[in-house]
Protein backbone atom coordinates (compact mmCIF):
# COMPACT_ATOMS: atom_id res chain seq x y z
CA UNK A 1 0.00 0.00 0.00
CA UNK A 2 1.59 3.40 -0.73
CA UNK A 3 2.25 5.63 2.14
CA UNK A 4 0.44 8.81 2.03
CA UNK A 5 2.52 12.26 1.64
CA UNK A 6 1.22 14.82 3.93
CA UNK A 7 3.92 17.25 2.74
CA UNK A 8 6.31 17.93 0.09
CA UNK A 9 8.91 20.39 -0.89
CA UNK A 10 10.27 20.72 -4.62
CA UNK A 11 13.33 22.64 -5.74
CA UNK A 12 12.24 25.19 -2.44
CA UNK A 13 15.24 27.73 -2.93
CA UNK A 14 15.21 30.70 -0.23
CA UNK A 15 17.71 33.56 -0.35
CA UNK A 16 17.82 37.04 1.56
CA UNK A 17 18.83 40.10 -0.41
CA UNK A 18 21.58 41.88 1.69
CA UNK A 19 22.33 45.00 -0.61
CA UNK A 20 22.48 46.28 -4.53
CA UNK A 21 21.36 43.20 -6.45
CA UNK A 22 23.43 41.05 -3.93
CA UNK A 23 21.83 37.87 -2.67
CA UNK A 24 22.96 35.55 -0.04
CA UNK A 25 21.60 31.65 -0.85
CA UNK A 26 20.48 30.14 2.38
CA UNK A 27 18.46 26.98 1.41
CA UNK A 28 18.95 25.59 -2.52
CA UNK A 29 17.56 22.39 -4.05
CA UNK A 30 15.27 21.58 -1.08
CA UNK A 31 13.27 18.04 -2.38
CA UNK A 32 11.66 16.53 0.66
CA UNK A 33 8.42 14.47 0.91
CA UNK A 34 7.18 13.88 4.36
CA UNK A 35 4.77 10.65 4.73
CA UNK A 36 2.18 9.59 7.45
CA UNK A 37 3.37 7.97 10.57
CA UNK A 38 6.94 9.27 10.11
CA UNK A 39 8.97 11.40 12.91
CA UNK A 40 11.62 13.07 11.02
CA UNK A 41 14.45 15.07 12.58
CA UNK A 42 16.27 17.39 10.62
CA UNK A 43 20.18 18.29 11.22
CA UNK A 44 22.68 20.33 10.41
CA UNK A 45 25.34 22.41 11.31
CA UNK A 46 24.94 26.13 12.45
CA UNK A 47 24.01 28.23 9.15
CA UNK A 48 22.23 25.18 7.31
CA UNK A 49 18.97 26.93 7.86
CA UNK A 50 17.65 24.28 9.52
CA UNK A 51 14.94 26.95 11.23
CA UNK A 52 14.32 28.50 8.09
CA UNK A 53 13.46 25.40 6.22
CA UNK A 54 10.96 24.66 9.19
CA UNK A 55 9.19 28.16 8.66
CA UNK A 56 9.05 27.24 5.12
CA UNK A 57 7.00 24.16 5.67
CA UNK A 58 4.87 25.79 8.41
CA UNK A 59 4.06 28.56 5.84
CA UNK A 60 5.36 30.95 7.69
CA UNK A 61 7.71 32.70 5.24
CA UNK A 62 7.67 32.24 1.64
CA UNK A 63 10.41 30.38 -0.48
CA UNK A 64 12.38 32.61 -3.39
CA UNK A 65 11.60 29.64 -5.56
CA UNK A 66 10.28 26.41 -5.69
CA UNK A 67 6.33 25.35 -3.78
CA UNK A 68 5.45 23.40 -0.48
CA UNK A 69 2.71 21.19 -1.19
CA UNK A 70 0.11 20.24 1.91
CA UNK A 71 -1.31 17.31 0.82
CA UNK A 72 -1.19 17.86 -3.13
CA UNK A 73 -2.45 21.63 -2.72
CA UNK A 74 0.05 24.49 -2.33
CA UNK A 75 0.58 25.87 0.44
CA UNK A 76 0.66 29.40 0.28
CA UNK A 77 0.46 30.50 3.94
CA UNK A 78 0.09 29.16 7.14
CA UNK A 79 -2.61 25.91 8.01
CA UNK A 80 -4.11 25.18 10.83
CA UNK A 81 -3.39 21.35 10.21
CA UNK A 82 0.26 22.22 10.41
CA UNK A 83 1.54 23.64 13.94
CA UNK A 84 4.59 24.65 15.50
CA UNK A 85 6.49 24.56 18.91
CA UNK A 86 9.31 26.86 18.83
CA UNK A 87 12.31 27.01 21.15
CA UNK A 88 11.04 29.53 23.21
CA UNK A 89 8.21 28.91 25.45
CA UNK A 90 6.21 32.31 24.12
CA UNK A 91 3.23 31.96 26.49
CA UNK A 92 1.33 35.47 28.25
CA UNK A 93 2.58 35.02 31.08
CA UNK A 94 -0.87 37.17 32.42
CA UNK A 95 -2.75 34.40 31.31
CA UNK A 96 -3.30 30.84 32.58
CA UNK A 97 -2.14 27.44 31.56
CA UNK A 98 -5.62 26.51 30.11
CA UNK A 99 -5.57 30.13 28.61
CA UNK A 100 -2.39 29.96 27.27
CA UNK A 101 -3.43 26.97 25.43
CA UNK A 102 -6.81 28.34 24.31
CA UNK A 103 -5.51 30.97 22.44
CA UNK A 104 -3.97 28.79 19.83
CA UNK A 105 -7.57 27.99 19.53
CA UNK A 106 -8.58 30.85 18.83
CA UNK A 107 -9.44 31.34 14.70
CA UNK A 108 -11.16 28.04 14.76
CA UNK A 109 -15.29 27.94 14.55
CA UNK A 110 -15.92 26.23 18.14
CA UNK A 111 -17.91 27.84 21.11
CA UNK A 112 -16.60 27.98 24.43
CA UNK A 113 -17.35 25.15 25.93
CA UNK A 114 -15.58 23.14 23.10
CA UNK A 115 -12.26 24.80 23.34
CA UNK A 116 -12.65 24.26 27.27
CA UNK A 117 -13.19 20.65 26.52
CA UNK A 118 -9.82 20.22 23.85
CA UNK A 119 -8.03 22.16 26.17
CA UNK A 120 -8.01 20.60 29.03
CA UNK A 121 -7.59 17.09 26.82
CA UNK A 122 -4.46 18.61 25.33
CA UNK A 123 -3.11 19.57 28.55
CA UNK A 124 -4.01 16.51 30.78
CA UNK A 125 -2.23 14.92 27.64
CA UNK A 126 0.76 16.27 28.09
CA UNK A 127 1.32 15.68 32.03
CA UNK A 128 -0.32 19.31 32.98
CA UNK A 129 -3.53 18.52 34.85
CA UNK A 130 -4.17 19.68 38.07
CA UNK A 131 -2.33 23.02 36.72
CA UNK A 132 -4.91 24.80 34.37
CA UNK A 133 -4.98 28.00 36.59
CA UNK A 134 -1.47 27.74 36.98
CA UNK A 135 0.60 30.88 35.12
CA UNK A 136 3.41 30.38 33.70
CA UNK A 137 5.42 31.85 36.50
CA UNK A 138 4.70 29.20 38.84
CA UNK A 139 6.20 26.50 36.13
CA UNK A 140 9.42 24.78 35.78
CA UNK A 141 10.92 25.35 31.90
CA UNK A 142 10.12 22.13 31.12
CA UNK A 143 6.70 22.48 32.38
CA UNK A 144 6.20 25.62 30.65
CA UNK A 145 7.73 23.99 27.18
CA UNK A 146 4.99 21.40 27.56
CA UNK A 147 2.43 24.35 27.79
CA UNK A 148 3.92 25.66 24.44
CA UNK A 149 3.29 21.83 23.05
CA UNK A 150 -0.51 21.43 24.53
CA UNK A 151 -0.84 24.81 22.45
CA UNK A 152 0.33 23.17 18.98
CA UNK A 153 -1.97 20.08 19.61
CA UNK A 154 -4.64 21.54 20.41
CA UNK A 155 -5.73 22.42 17.08
CA UNK A 156 -5.53 18.73 16.48
CA UNK A 157 -2.70 19.51 13.57
CA UNK A 158 -2.05 16.40 10.87
CA UNK A 159 1.66 17.73 11.27
CA UNK A 160 4.34 18.74 14.21
CA UNK A 161 7.08 20.97 13.46
CA UNK A 162 9.28 21.48 16.68
CA UNK A 163 12.18 24.13 16.30
CA UNK A 164 15.21 22.65 19.06
CA UNK A 165 12.08 22.25 21.84
CA UNK A 166 14.21 20.87 24.17
CA UNK A 167 17.49 22.98 23.77
CA UNK A 168 16.52 25.33 26.18
CA UNK A 169 15.99 22.75 29.04
CA UNK A 170 18.22 21.13 31.41
CA UNK A 171 19.50 18.03 30.10
CA UNK A 172 17.10 16.03 33.25
CA UNK A 173 14.16 17.79 32.47
CA UNK A 174 14.93 17.66 28.17
CA UNK A 175 15.23 13.75 28.47
CA UNK A 176 12.32 13.32 30.57
CA UNK A 177 10.35 15.45 28.39
CA UNK A 178 11.87 13.75 24.77
CA UNK A 179 10.59 10.35 26.60
CA UNK A 180 7.19 11.41 27.31
CA UNK A 181 6.54 12.89 23.67
CA UNK A 182 8.06 9.64 22.18
CA UNK A 183 5.56 7.86 24.74
CA UNK A 184 2.71 9.62 23.12
CA UNK A 185 3.78 9.06 19.52
CA UNK A 186 4.58 5.52 19.64
CA UNK A 187 0.96 4.62 21.23
CA UNK A 188 -0.94 6.59 18.84
CA UNK A 189 -1.96 9.18 21.69
CA UNK A 190 -0.96 12.19 19.70
CA UNK A 191 -3.53 13.94 17.37
CA UNK A 192 -1.21 14.11 14.49
CA UNK A 193 0.07 11.99 11.40
CA UNK A 194 3.79 13.23 11.48
CA UNK A 195 6.31 14.95 13.12
CA UNK A 196 9.03 16.87 11.97
CA UNK A 197 11.73 18.13 14.93
CA UNK A 198 14.87 20.24 14.01
CA UNK A 199 17.67 19.82 16.53
CA UNK A 200 21.58 20.42 16.83
CA UNK A 201 21.62 17.16 19.10
CA UNK A 202 22.42 13.88 17.02
CA UNK A 203 21.85 11.67 20.17
CA UNK A 204 18.35 13.48 20.69
CA UNK A 205 17.33 12.37 16.76
CA UNK A 206 18.58 8.96 17.03
CA UNK A 207 16.11 8.43 19.83
CA UNK A 208 13.54 10.01 18.93
CA UNK A 209 13.14 9.86 14.59
CA UNK A 210 12.36 7.25 12.37
CA UNK A 211 14.21 9.21 9.38
CA UNK A 212 16.75 11.51 9.57
CA UNK A 213 17.97 14.50 7.34
CA UNK A 214 20.86 16.23 7.14
CA UNK A 215 21.61 19.57 5.60
CA UNK A 216 24.79 21.14 4.14
CA UNK A 217 25.54 24.25 4.62
CA UNK A 218 26.64 27.37 2.79
CA UNK A 219 23.87 26.96 0.71
CA UNK A 220 21.64 24.05 2.86
CA UNK A 221 20.93 21.07 0.39
CA UNK A 222 20.35 17.84 1.81
CA UNK A 223 23.57 16.27 1.89
CA UNK A 224 21.90 12.63 3.29
CA UNK A 225 18.81 11.03 4.40
CA UNK A 226 19.20 8.55 6.46
CA UNK A 227 16.23 6.09 7.93
CA UNK A 228 16.86 4.80 11.72
CA UNK A 229 14.79 1.80 11.67
CA UNK A 230 15.16 1.13 15.25
CA UNK A 231 12.85 -0.62 17.48
CA UNK A 232 11.30 1.64 20.95
CA UNK A 233 12.00 2.04 23.07
CA UNK A 234 15.54 2.66 21.58
CA UNK A 235 19.02 1.75 24.31
CA UNK A 236 21.56 4.00 24.20
CA UNK A 237 24.49 1.38 24.72
CA UNK A 238 23.41 -0.58 21.96
CA UNK A 239 25.29 -1.46 19.22
CA UNK A 240 22.58 -0.36 16.80
CA UNK A 241 22.02 2.58 18.01
CA UNK A 242 25.92 3.41 18.01
CA UNK A 243 26.12 2.09 14.62
CA UNK A 244 23.38 5.03 13.54
CA UNK A 245 25.22 8.13 15.67
CA UNK A 246 28.67 7.16 13.80
CA UNK A 247 26.43 7.00 10.35
CA UNK A 248 24.79 10.62 10.75
CA UNK A 249 28.15 11.83 12.55
CA UNK A 250 29.59 10.72 9.30
CA UNK A 251 27.12 12.40 6.91
CA UNK A 252 27.13 15.32 8.67
CA UNK A 253 30.91 16.08 9.12
CA UNK A 254 32.02 14.53 5.78
CA UNK A 255 34.02 17.48 3.63
CA UNK A 256 32.16 18.78 0.64
CA UNK A 257 34.95 17.74 -1.49
CA UNK A 258 34.18 14.14 -1.37
CA UNK A 259 30.56 14.56 -2.33
CA UNK A 260 30.98 16.52 -5.81
CA UNK A 261 27.01 16.05 -6.61
CA UNK A 262 26.61 19.08 -4.08
CA UNK A 263 29.37 21.47 -5.02
CA UNK A 264 28.93 24.19 -7.05
CA UNK A 265 32.01 25.53 -8.84
CA UNK A 266 31.72 29.67 -8.04
CA UNK A 267 31.17 28.52 -4.26
CA UNK A 268 33.34 30.36 -2.22
CA UNK A 269 35.01 28.74 0.54
CA UNK A 270 33.25 28.01 3.84
CA UNK A 271 35.70 28.48 6.99
CA UNK A 272 34.78 27.12 9.97
CA UNK A 273 34.47 29.32 13.30
CA UNK A 274 37.59 27.43 15.12
CA UNK A 275 40.48 29.36 16.98
CA UNK A 276 43.58 27.83 16.51
CA UNK A 277 43.97 26.91 20.13
CA UNK A 278 40.96 24.95 20.23
CA UNK A 279 42.07 22.92 16.48
CA UNK A 280 45.58 22.20 18.63
CA UNK A 281 43.96 20.55 21.62
CA UNK A 282 41.98 18.45 19.23
CA UNK A 283 45.00 17.51 17.32
CA UNK A 284 47.00 16.66 19.97
CA UNK A 285 44.01 15.40 22.22
CA UNK A 286 43.22 12.59 19.40
CA UNK A 287 47.02 11.91 19.08
CA UNK A 288 47.31 10.83 22.48
CA UNK A 289 44.12 8.48 21.80
CA UNK A 290 46.36 6.73 19.27
CA UNK A 291 45.97 8.94 16.18
CA UNK A 292 42.38 7.90 15.80
CA UNK A 293 39.23 8.43 17.63
CA UNK A 294 35.38 7.59 17.43
CA UNK A 295 33.84 11.22 17.01
CA UNK A 296 30.19 10.28 18.73
CA UNK A 297 32.17 8.96 21.93
CA UNK A 298 35.03 11.46 21.77
CA UNK A 299 32.05 14.49 22.03
CA UNK A 300 30.64 12.57 24.66
CA UNK A 301 33.84 12.50 26.49
CA UNK A 302 34.33 16.11 26.18
CA UNK A 303 30.84 16.79 27.24
CA UNK A 304 30.13 18.98 23.57
CA UNK A 305 27.59 19.27 21.34
CA UNK A 306 27.32 19.21 17.68
CA UNK A 307 27.86 22.96 17.15
CA UNK A 308 30.65 22.60 19.11
CA UNK A 309 33.30 20.02 18.19
CA UNK A 310 32.10 19.68 14.27
CA UNK A 311 33.89 23.34 13.51
CA UNK A 312 37.40 21.76 15.18
CA UNK A 313 36.83 18.77 12.85
CA UNK A 314 35.82 20.49 10.06
CA UNK A 315 38.67 23.02 10.16
CA UNK A 316 41.61 19.94 10.77
CA UNK A 317 39.91 18.57 7.16
CA UNK A 318 40.25 21.54 5.49
CA UNK A 319 43.82 21.82 7.00
CA UNK A 320 45.01 18.27 6.31
CA UNK A 321 45.49 17.45 10.18
CA UNK A 322 42.72 14.74 9.64
CA UNK A 323 40.07 12.63 7.54
CA UNK A 324 36.71 11.02 8.52
CA UNK A 325 36.06 7.79 8.04
CA UNK A 326 32.93 5.70 9.18
CA UNK A 327 32.68 7.93 11.84
CA UNK A 328 35.90 8.20 13.08
CA UNK A 329 38.31 10.75 12.83
CA UNK A 330 41.96 9.98 11.94
CA UNK A 331 44.96 12.13 11.89
CA UNK A 332 47.09 12.34 8.89
CA UNK A 333 50.93 11.87 8.29
CA UNK A 334 50.93 16.06 8.68
CA UNK A 335 48.43 16.02 11.57
CA UNK A 336 51.01 14.25 13.50
CA UNK A 337 53.80 15.79 12.89
CA UNK A 338 51.81 18.66 14.28
CA UNK A 339 51.22 17.33 16.91
CA UNK A 340 54.58 16.04 18.08
CA UNK A 341 56.13 19.74 16.94
CA UNK A 342 57.28 21.91 19.09
CA UNK A 343 56.04 25.61 19.39
CA UNK A 344 57.94 26.97 16.34
CA UNK A 345 57.72 24.09 14.45
CA UNK A 346 53.82 24.25 14.75
CA UNK A 347 54.20 27.57 13.18
CA UNK A 348 56.03 26.70 10.51
CA UNK A 349 53.23 23.73 9.41
CA UNK A 350 51.07 25.46 10.04
CA UNK A 351 51.72 28.14 7.93
CA UNK A 352 52.04 25.61 5.24
CA UNK A 353 48.83 24.30 5.09
CA UNK A 354 47.07 27.24 5.08
CA UNK A 355 48.68 28.50 2.17
CA UNK A 356 48.01 25.21 0.83
CA UNK A 357 44.08 25.07 1.67
CA UNK A 358 42.97 28.19 2.66
CA UNK A 359 41.44 30.20 -0.30
CA UNK A 360 40.59 33.32 1.70
CA UNK A 361 44.33 33.31 3.09
CA UNK A 362 45.73 33.23 0.07
CA UNK A 363 43.55 36.48 -1.12
CA UNK A 364 44.85 38.18 1.39
CA UNK A 365 48.07 37.56 0.87
CA UNK A 366 48.19 37.97 -2.68
CA UNK A 367 46.88 41.35 -2.14
CA UNK A 368 48.69 42.70 0.52
CA UNK A 369 51.85 41.62 -1.67
CA UNK A 370 50.59 43.84 -4.41
CA UNK A 371 50.05 46.51 -3.19
CA UNK A 372 53.09 49.28 -2.83
CA UNK A 373 52.30 50.19 1.27
CA UNK A 374 51.41 46.36 1.94
CA UNK A 375 48.10 47.71 3.80
CA UNK A 376 44.32 46.98 3.55
CA UNK A 377 41.25 48.11 5.40
CA UNK A 378 39.86 44.87 6.61
CA UNK A 379 36.58 46.22 4.93
CA UNK A 380 37.89 45.65 1.60
CA UNK A 381 38.26 41.69 2.53
CA UNK A 382 34.76 42.65 3.84
CA UNK A 383 33.00 43.51 1.16
CA UNK A 384 34.32 40.68 -1.07
CA UNK A 385 33.16 38.06 1.35
CA UNK A 386 29.56 39.67 1.10
CA UNK A 387 29.43 38.33 -2.61
CA UNK A 388 29.47 35.05 -0.57
CA UNK A 389 27.79 35.62 3.11
CA UNK A 390 25.83 37.16 5.00
CA UNK A 391 27.23 40.56 6.53
CA UNK A 392 27.90 38.79 10.08
CA UNK A 393 28.97 35.59 8.19
CA UNK A 394 31.60 37.70 6.29
CA UNK A 395 32.72 39.31 9.38
CA UNK A 396 33.05 35.67 10.94
CA UNK A 397 34.82 34.39 8.25
CA UNK A 398 37.56 37.12 8.24
CA UNK A 399 37.90 36.69 11.78
CA UNK A 400 38.85 33.05 11.23
CA UNK A 401 41.01 33.82 8.56
CA UNK A 402 42.86 36.94 10.78
CA UNK A 403 42.98 34.15 13.72
CA UNK A 404 45.03 31.52 11.56
CA UNK A 405 47.22 33.59 9.67
CA UNK A 406 48.16 35.78 12.49
CA UNK A 407 49.15 32.57 14.00
CA UNK A 408 50.96 31.48 11.36
CA UNK A 409 53.23 35.02 10.92
CA UNK A 410 51.96 35.69 7.52
CA UNK A 411 50.75 39.17 8.41
CA UNK A 412 49.66 41.57 11.19
CA UNK A 413 46.67 42.84 12.34
CA UNK A 414 45.52 46.11 13.90
CA UNK A 415 42.71 45.81 16.17
CA UNK A 416 42.31 49.76 16.76
CA UNK A 417 42.94 51.03 12.61
CA UNK A 418 41.17 47.62 11.37
CA UNK A 419 44.05 47.05 8.75
CA UNK A 420 45.48 43.68 7.76
CA UNK A 421 49.42 44.27 6.71
CA UNK A 422 52.47 42.93 6.34
CA UNK A 423 55.06 43.31 8.77
CA UNK A 424 58.43 44.81 7.29
CA UNK A 425 61.42 42.64 7.85
CA UNK A 426 63.66 43.56 10.56
CA UNK A 427 67.08 44.81 8.84
CA UNK A 428 70.21 42.81 8.56
CA UNK A 429 72.92 43.54 10.75
CA UNK A 430 75.90 45.48 9.14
Amino acid sequence: MEREIILETKNIKKSFLIGKGKEIIVLEDINLKIYSDEFVSILGQSGAGKSTLLRIIGGLIEPSEGEVLYKGIPLKKANAKIAVVFQSFALFPWFTVLENVKIGLAGLALDEEEKNERAIRVIDLVGLDGFEDAYPRELSGGMRQRVGIARALAVEPELLLMDEPFSALDVLTADNLRGDIIDLWRYGKLPVKAIVLVTHNIEEAVSMSSRSIILSHNPGKIKADIPLELPYPRDKNSRDFKFMLDKIYTALVKPQEELPFLLVAERYQFLPHAKVGAIAGLVELVHDKGGKVDIYALSSELSMEVDDIFPLIEASVILDFGEIKEGDFILTEKGKKWAEADTLQKKEIFREVVMQNVQLIRQIMQVLSTISKHRVSEEFFIDILKNHFTPDESWNQLETAIDWGRYAELFVYDYDSGEIYLEEPEPADR
